[in-house]
């Protein structure tokens, strides 16, 4: 009778003692971050001689590569403009090895530019070249605030020395006027700057970054140079990325990715940046629908709240009005003028 009570408590032990290692496997199993589907392996050539075929387009032409966009100019609309007048013309070599070591002024951008005397077209100048007239010019207004008297003053004597050296002499505007043009400008900036960001939170299990860059990928994004954050490129190369993605950096470089959990992605919108035509609130928003479907996730706003189809809808209506006031001051999402303004 012992025999058979002591048995039937190891059977009844063992028994336990299986059911909570299993429940400790499904539970771990269940909370462990989620993992990117496996790749699966290129299948060799059957035969190793076997005939290697280059893509056919049926006879047609491939589209023409994106003209490369100029480099950004000075414009008077943005910049403090003061013209060098010359002698004579002076060399590209010349007017380079007079450049200032730094290329700013205070936080704002500063330039040089000359009238090449071929092309008489104003351009940063180039070896070999020669120019006729040369300008120096410092940027009103960016995202670090206006342009004020102490940085007005630098450029001046930034702007002497660069003429002095070139044995040109500068003609400035008058130092109230343009600091006051810089705080306009900086006041309808801040009136109209616009940085959209969608928060992706996960609902169930947590992701592994490699699950979370797997399912981006599959919608256009490449990872950039910063861990943990991603990139929708722009259809034209050399342009600002349309969307970007961004999760914990920490978890990004983990030792073992796989059991790195992350519980939340964003998504962000630069609005300045991208060219209108590109559609990016379209396309942030069918992005996170998409990603939140895909991932077993929820779409909320930087502070958490959950966001709706009205609230969303109203955003893009907004965003048309944002649209059409920047195109009205020449400062249309996506140009030069606003990309070198809203930075």
């Amino acid at each position: 009778m012992t025999t058979t009570l002591q048995l039937g408590l190891a059977i009844g032990g063992g028994l336990v003692l299986v059911t909570v290692v299993a429940y400790n496997t499904w539970s771990a199993r269940k909370n462990a971050p989620k993992q990117p589907d496996p790749v699966p392996t290129p299948v060799e050539p059957s035969a190793p001689d076997a005939e290697r075929r280059d893509p056919a387009f049926d006879g047609e032409e491939l589209p023409p590569l994106p003209t490369p966009e100029r480099k950004p100019g000075m414009d008077a609309l943005i910049d403090v403009l003061a013209p060098i007048a010359l002698e004579h013309p002076v060399s590209g070599d010349a007017a380079l090895a007079a450049m200032p070591p730094t290329r700013r002024v205070g936080s704002k951008p500063f330039a040089i530019e000359g009238l090449n005397v071929a092309s008489q077209q104003w351009e940063t100048p180039v070896a070999g070249q020669r120019y006729s007239q040369l300008q120096a010019g410092v940027q009103l207004a960016n995202r670090t605030g206006a342009l004020n008297e102490i940085e007005y003053s630098e450029f001046v004597i930034k702007t002497q020395a660069y003429a002095d050296t070139v044995s040109g002499l500068p003609e400035f505007p008058e130092m109230r006027e343009e600091v006051a043009r810089g705080r306009e400008l900086d006041q309808f900036a801040n009136d109209h700057d616009a940085q959209l960001g969608f928060t992706l939170r996960a609902v169930h299990a947590a992701w592994s970054p490699g699950y979370v860059q797997q399912h981006a990928a599959r919608l256009g994004f490449v990872p950039s140079l910063i861990p943990g954050r991603m990139l929708l490129p722009s259809s034209t190369p050399g342009m600002p990325p349309i969307l970007g993605l961004a999760f914990d950096a920490q978890a990004a470089l983990a030792e073992d990715l796989d059991q790195s959990a992350l519980r939340e992605v964003t998504l962000s919108l630069d609005v300045p940046q991208v060219d209108r035509a590109e559609q990016p609130f379209v396309r942030l928003r069918d992005t996170a629908a998409v990603l939140a479907e895909a991932m077993d996730g929820s779409l909320t706003d930087d502070r958490g709240y959950p966001l709706q189809r009205d609230a969303l809808d109203g955003i893009g209506a907004s965003l048309e009005q944002l649209y059409d006031t920047l195109d009205s001051r020449e400062l249309a999402a996506g140009s030069v003028l606003a990309r070198r303004l809203f930075s």
